[in-house]
Formats: structure tokens, sequence, C-alpha cells
């Protein structure tokens, strides 16, 4: 454990950021697996809605340095595929 005042804030305040970003990360995660799903099942329309709402989140994330961007695009692409495939 860390001495110095300051260095045991950094340590809080990381341990704090880590638990958000992995929320984030987290709910990222289960909306495109609610997305593969809806797509497997061949309801269209739910799967438009979840991708919007997993491109917002993901570029939301990608601003906050939580997703590289390459992956944010690469994902983004996969999944507007997947959902131009489905129609």
């Amino acid at each position: 454990m860390a001495n110095i005042k300051s260095a045991q804030k950094r340590i809080e305040t990381t341990k704090r950021d880590t638990l958000k970003n992995k929320a984030r990360k987290s709910e990222v995660k289960t909306y495109i697996r609610k997305f593969d799903e809806a797509i497997e099942a061949g309801d269209v329309d739910k799967a438009r809605e979840i991708f919007m709402h997993v491109d917002k989140r993901m570029k939301q994330a990608e601003a906050k340095n939580i997703f590289h961007k390459n992956k944010v695009a690469r994902t983004t692409s996969r999944l507007q595929r997947a959902l131009n495939n489905a129609q």
C-alpha cells in the first residue's frame, strides 16, 4: 500500500474508474449478445433498435478511452453488415 496521501487517493480513484469502465464494457457486450439473438430469431426491427443503442454507447465509450477507436469501427461494421444481411 502507498504511504503518500496523493498516491492513496490515486489508488482509490483508479479502483472507482475501473469499476465504471467494467460496467460500461459489460453493458455493451450484453447489448451485442441481444443483437445477435435478435438476428438469429429474425427480428430485424428489434435488432435495428439494439444496433442504434450499441452504436451510441460504443461511441460514448470511445470518447472516454474505454474502447479503442478501431475496435468500435470494427464492431459497428460487423453489426451493420449482419443487420443488412438479415433484411
